[in-house]
């Protein structure tokens, strides 16, 4: 592969760009494609930066972006603030806003002296909104900082009642949005009058949040009103809620408040400014945009601190977005639509507003595949504004491989996909639906005709969960035919839900100290009018995609068993749902089927539940099957966990350190034995976090192993913790949670 300007990287990417145009223009790509060196740096944007079709390579000649030889390139959609100009606030009305304990923490800093021109603006997100790009954020040292709220950051308020009555969907008394919500307590009688208050909540449903303006706030009588377009649903009595955008409560380290009017920013630091960067995002357009662009590559590139997305194509072929680091965007990290063989593969991508790579290709009526893949990407710490529906990997559309992926800490689902022929395999995910109820990790639902599915080989473990609880694989209303495969699902709420389809394949899965191993119920059937009317939405998009002719009939003939129970219309009954050779070991094993007395379409065969499978090493999480176990004689076949999520290679030369716990109970009931074990090939350090039931923080320490090293920490719990969690910040350790029975 040639490279451009004899190897001089250039100064900016647009001038890399143009040189690339010119040649093609002049003389040609030379024969094995180009390289492409940019100076390495900060390269603050004021706008993205394009790439059009007459920017491709081909295929015997990719054109590869990438920084000079042992450089790094930043593309920062936002502006570095000087360090020298933070000030104290001595402003008297403001210091006589803050908290006692905030006054002599919290600095300032005049953006508009900055250079800063649009100070961005909240905008109404969420739940079946449009994605929209975020206000204007502050980071500190590559992290996201938290807007002053109330409750502080992973706490809620409760909705207590509501001022306008109606009958939500399941006929129950709820409160109509365009009315206003009452809470307990005086907390904000100490907030000044603003015009620019929102509030953060699940309304009706822990699986649909949204944000909304607050047009009346009115706390001598509790009571709250919001702006079009008013959230979600209804209100709902006991529904989480939060206040935000309140320079009153900017009154714990990491939070900040931004004077719109008179563009001041306030700040209580984490740490040293002086020594430390803060930048704020001010771009909202993708900072790469890719258009109809075919065999470019981009690789190792940094691309943060945007009010929009960090890159987007559409159409194209054979784009490649290689070992590139990808934060703190305000909406998605990538958003791939259309084209064919684009490749997303070993990037870093963490603090997104929203999702990490939403990515659509193919066309479904004719079954023709997109062949995009996601591969070997580390996705973590996503989803801080929509919340919900916004995945590490959201999808949809035809033919699409996600593997080796790790997925982890975010407040809803890791994979969502909708469509067929998609392969979801060697991922681990953990720490995720950590916010939201009736969630999955892995997500799909609604569809007869989402066929060709296999998920395989997943390691899904220590998930959170409120409300109706979470699931690890969710397949959900009546989506029917995906192959479930050697998964190994730890620590889950429920582990795999069978939503009233047909046609699975559960076969050599492990569940371990799940609530429930599979829950399979016959909601086609149930005769409220919710799942009636799910079932006459499912006719509709049976023949949308034309299920009885080809390619349907052809590639998926089991579909027209639906016909001779849409011809009776009394619903869709579950059946032909094979669970075979799983393993089932301290998990209930298959919950009772619903409507009561239903069916739940499962033929059983050869599985182990409930007699010891004998694991390498159970107390440690490493839920290999040993040697002698009783589960090979029924044809179990061992899944090697060191071989899931995220591998070594060519681009990835390091992986997370996989740093192993075991959580066990002591001599007394308050006292706890933690270890840590190095079992990978370097040195590990980090911090560990421990969480209790009536703490979110009660202790956190640091680590240092050697590979092999074990390092044991005695914990002392209060009488009345009844879970314990452990996890990482860093993501640098798998997570532990021991359930101490009642005394």
């Amino acid at each position: 592969m040639a490279e451009l300007n004899d190897g001089q990287p250039f100064a900016t990417l647009e001038d890399a760009r143009d040189a690339v145009r010119e040649l093609k223009a002049t003389s040609g790509l030379p024969a094995g494609g180009l390289k492409v060196r940019v100076h390495g740096g900060v390269h603050a944007l004021a706008r993205g930066v394009h790439f059009g079709p007459e920017d491709s390579g081909t295929a015997a000649a990719p054109i590869v972006y990438c920084p000079a030889e042992g450089e790094t390139m930043r593309l920062l959609g936002g502006r570095q603030l000087d360090p020298a100009a933070w000030t104290p606030v001595i402003d008297p009305a403001v210091r006589a806003r803050l908290a006692e304990g905030a006054k002599e923490h919290v600095v300032q800093i005049n953006l508009t002296a900055q250079g800063v021109t649009d100070l961005g603006a909240f905008a109404s997100r969420g739940f079946g909104r449009d994605t929209a790009p975020a206000h204007l954020e502050l980071f500190f040292n590559d992290l996201p900082m938290t807007v002053a709220q109330w409750p502080n950051a992973g706490q809620f308020a409760a909705i207590t009642g509501f001022t306008k009555p109606m009958s939500n969907p399941w006929g129950q008394e709820a409160g109509d949005l365009t009315g206003g919500f009452t809470y307990d307590g005086d907390r904000p009688r100490r907030w000044a009058p603003a015009d620019d208050i929102w509030v953060h909540g699940y309304w009706g449903y822990d699986w649909a949040n949204s944000y909304e303006r607050v047009s009346r706030l009115d706390p001598e009588n509790r009571l709250v009103e919001t702006a079009p377009p008013h959230g979600n649903h209804h209100f709902t009595p006991g529904q989480r809620f939060y206040f935000l955008n309140v320079l009153e409560e900017l009154d714990q380290p990491g939070e900040y408040y931004v004077d719109r009017v008179n563009g001041i920013l306030y700040f209580w630091p984490p740490g040293d400014l002086s020594e430390a960067e803060a930048v704020v995002s001010e771009v909202s357009e993708p900072l790469l945009t890719l258009q109809n662009v075919s065999h470019v590559e981009i690789r190792g590139l940094t691309v943060e601190a945007t009010c929009g997305s960090g890159i987007e194509a559409e159409g194209g072929e054979g784009l490649r977005i290689i070992g590139c680091t990808i934060r703190n965007c305000g909406t998605w990290a990538v958003r791939i639509e259309g084209g064919t063989d684009h490749t997303v593969a070993e990037c870093d991508i963490y603090g997104c507003g929203d999702g990490g790579v939403s990515v659509n290709g193919g066309d479904r009526p004719s079954l023709t595949p997109c062949n995009h893949a996601i591969v070997n990407n580390h996705i973590h710490h996503f989803a801080r504004w929509t919340r919900c529906y916004v995945a590490g990997i959201g999808a949809g559309g035809v033919g699409m491989r996600f593997a080796h992926n790790l997925i982890h800490d975010a407040p809803h689902n890791a994979i969502l996909f909708w469509g067929n022929d998609f392969l979801i395999e060697n991922n681990e995910i953990y720490r995720v639906c950590l916010e939201t109820g009736d969630a999955g990790a892995i997500y799909t639902g609604r569809d007869f005709t989402y066929r060709g599915n296999v998920i395989r080989r997943n390691f899904i473990h220590h998930m959170g969960g409120v409300g109706m609880g979470t699931m690890a694989i969710y397949m959900d209303d009546c989506v029917s035919g995906t192959h479930i495969a050697e998964n190994t699902l730890w620590r889950c709420q429920t582990a795999v839900v069978l939503g009233g389809g047909r046609d699975f394949v559960v076969e050599q899965n492990v569940f371990v100290e799940c609530l429930l191993a599979i829950g399979a119920d016959a909601r086609g059937i149930d005769t409220n009018p919710v799942w009636q009317n799910n079932i006459k939405g499912l006719w509709e998009s049976l023949k949308a995609m034309r299920y009885d002719k080809p390619p349907y009939s052809e590639r998926y003939p089991e579909i027209a068993g639906v016909d001779p129970h849409y011809a009776v219309g009394k619903g869709v009954p579950p059946e032909h749902n094979r669970v075979e050779r799983n393993v089932c070991w301290h998990s209930p094993w298959i919950g009772e089927p619903w409507p009561t007395g239903a069916d739940n379409g499962i033929i059983e065969k050869d599985n182990l539940v409930g007699i010891d499978p004998k694991f390498t090493d159970e107390a440690f999480g490493v839920l290999t099957l040993g040697p002698g176990s009783p589960a090979q004689g029924l044809g179990c076949g061992v899944i090697p966990l060191d071989e899931i999520g995220l591998i070594r290679d060519a681009t990835r030369a390091t992986v997370p350190p996989r740093v192993r716990t075991a959580l066990e109970l002591g001599s007394e009931p308050t006292e706890l034995r933690l270890r840590l074990r190095n079992d990978g090939t370097d040195s590990a350090q980090g911090t560990v976090v421990v969480e209790t039931s009536t703490s979110a923080v009660s202790e956190r320490f640091d680590y240092a192993l050697a590979p092999g090293e074990v390092l044991a920490r005695d914990l002392t719990i209060r009488a009345d913790d009844r879970i314990v969690r452990i996890y990482s910040p860093d993501s640098r350790l798998q997570p532990a949670e021991l359930v101490i029975p009642d005394p």
